[in-house]
Parts: structure tokens; sequence; C-alpha cells
């Protein structure tokens, strides 16, 4: 590309030495995001001091803006740590050789999404395995694929890592005799990513049948969505709705009965919700956002980033819910 045509590099965020305890969130949009409200009230609850900063970058920056940003938290004294949404694959990519720890689950995945110290070392995991596994275990009862609805499957629109990163958390349940669906269906618009989770299933020997389908289109998702068996479990994991507008699919599709439509995004437009919503009474569907996600997934960086136990259900994390909920005027998960 000639010079004169090619795009200006994106600036360089803004990275000043903390001047107290301070926690990261790496994402596009940070200051949209009621993590900025609710971490003050979290500190409180938990009896930490420490404030939170966002670092917004675009989408796809270039290696180097991922490099400062991981540069920076590793050399500040103050800086403990952070929270990777969207920039996971790519920074963890451009930055991996700055960590001195890598989880396994981050090895596997290719990701960061958490960012944490423990004296000198810098230490990168993947936690959306976990996260992803608590909030689907939060959504469905026990039970729910091997005997409430046995021939339901899990279908992902998306191959990115929160889906892959679910299929893992499922392969290890299996592995242990857990509950998982009778068949997972992955959906991706590119075969690129269907192919690294195609990958990454041989090489672990994945532990459930499974289907990865290229679907270009809105109205190939469809199709996948209405060929699903009663009870079945559609997952809306593309970002449409929330880093970019739209769903994965059309206002024709028609959700098998007694569905749960899944949209991992709490905020947004969350058009895919809506096309359920506007057929719930009809097919008896259960329609849940991502707010259950986005507790586990920032309490179980929280806890690793100031080395916290914080458990995971029961009495203080409804209280943690609670607070959150609280802040940001929430009042149903729905």
């Amino acid at each position: 590309m000639d010079r004169s045509t090619a795009p200006a590099a994106a600036p360089a965020p803004t990275l000043t030495p903390a001047s107290e305890p301070t926690m990261y969130f790496v994402g596009v949009t940070t200051g949209q995001s009621s993590i900025m409200r609710v971490f003050p009230g979290w500190m409180r609850e938990l009896g930490l001091e420490a404030r939170i900063a966002g670092i917004d970058l675009p989408l796809r920056a270039e290696p180097e803006r991922y490099r400062e940003v991981v540069a920076f938290i590793k050399r500040d004294p103050l800086s403990l740590g952070a929270l990777v949404t969207t920039h996971k694959l790519d920074l963890f990519k451009a930055a991996r050789d700055l960590f001195e720890e890598v989880g396994d689950s981050a090895a596997l995945l290719d990701e960061a999404s958490s960012i944490s110290k423990r004296g000198e070392r810098l230490r990168a995991h993947a936690m959306d395995p976990i996260t992803s596994g608590l909030s689907l275990a939060a959504i469905l009862p026990d039970g729910y694929w091997t005997r409430q609805e046995p021939q339901a499957r899990l279908l992902l629109l998306g191959a990115g890592g929160s889906s892959l990163a679910l299929t893992l958390h499922l392969h290890e349940r299996a592995r242990a005799g857990g509950d998982v669906p009778s068949r997972v269906v992955v959906t991706n618009r590119s075969p690129a990513r269907l192919e690294e989770m195609r990958a990454i299933h041989a090489r672990i020997g994945f532990a459930l049948p499974a289907d990865y389908v290229l679907a270009p289109a809105p109205a190939d998702n469809d199709a996948q969505v209405e060929r699903l068996p009663a009870g079945s479990v559609v997952v809306n994991a593309t970002g449409l709705g929330k880093d970019r507008p739209g769903s994965p699919l059309t206002d024709a599709v028609a959700f098998p009965e007694r569905a749960v439509a899944w949209d991992f995004n709490y905020r947004g437009e969350l058009v895919f919700l809506d096309q359920a919503r506007a057929q719930a009474d009809e097919r008896t569907l259960r329609v849940v956002d991502g707010w259950t996600y986005f507790i586990h997934g920032w309490t179980r960086v929280i806890a690793e980033v100031f080395d916290r136990e914080i458990p995971t259900s029961g009495p203080a994390f409804d209280r943690l819910s609670q607070i959150a909920a609280d802040i940001t005027g929430r009042t149903a998960n729905a």
C-alpha cells in the first residue's frame, strides 16, 4: 500500500503511572460499561482499596499498542492487573513474551482475559472457560441436559474465544460424566474461526459430538436454529448487538419450543434477545442476557488480580450481584 493512502495509526493510549492501586479494563468503549460504577461498590464490600481505569483501543489495534499496555502494567508498581475483553486474542498474540506465567487455558485458547501479578511475575489467564461454565450453571438447572431435555442441543452462533471457552468447559464436564448437551453446533460467517475451533477440539479429543457450520448470512443461522430439537440452547456469541449493530438471526427465525435464548452481552441493542422475546410466549422460550456472565467474569478476574477468594455462589456472591444491580438500576435478568 502506498504510504500516502495508508490509514493513520491509532493514537497510543494515555498510560500515566498510577498514584494508587489500580486495576484496568482494556476494551473498546470501557466508559460505557457498568463496571465503572460498580467497581467502587465492590471494593467497599470486599474491603479493598483500589480504583479502576479504562484503556480503550480500537478493534484489531496495532501490535505495538498492545505491547505498550502490557509493558506499562508490568513495570508500574501500583498497576495491579487488568481484565481484557474484545482484545484478549490480539493482545496475547502481540505480548505473550512479556508474561512470565501463562495459564493452561490461556495457552490453549491463545488469549489473555486476565492480567495479574505475583511479585515480579506477570501472569496471563483465560477465565472464560470458568466464567462461561458458572454462567451456564446459573441458567440451567442441574440435570437439564440428561433428564429434563435429553435431546436438546447447544447452538453457538459465532466461533470466537467465548464460544470456544464454553465448549472447553463442556468437554471437561463430559469427561467427568457431568450434564452436557446431546450435541454442540457452532456456526460462523467465515471459515477460519471454525477451523481453529475444530483443530483445538481434535487436539484435545473433544468429548461431545460437534458440527462446525459455515453460515455467511443470518438466514443460514436461522436454518440451524430451526433444525434444533425442543429445549435447545441458542447462544449469541457474535458480539452483534453490542460491538456491532444487528443480530446473527433474521426476524423470520423460528425458535424451537422451550428453547433458551442466551446472549453473552448484557448491554447494547441486543436485537437477538428482542427477536426471542417476540416469540417467548408462543414458544415458551426462556430469554437470558449476559448479566450473570458479566458478574462472574469480573469477580473471577478481581479474585485473581487481588489474590482474594470470592465465592461463585451463595450469600456473598448474591450480595455482590445485588450491589451491581442497585448501582445500575437493574431489576431483573430478562
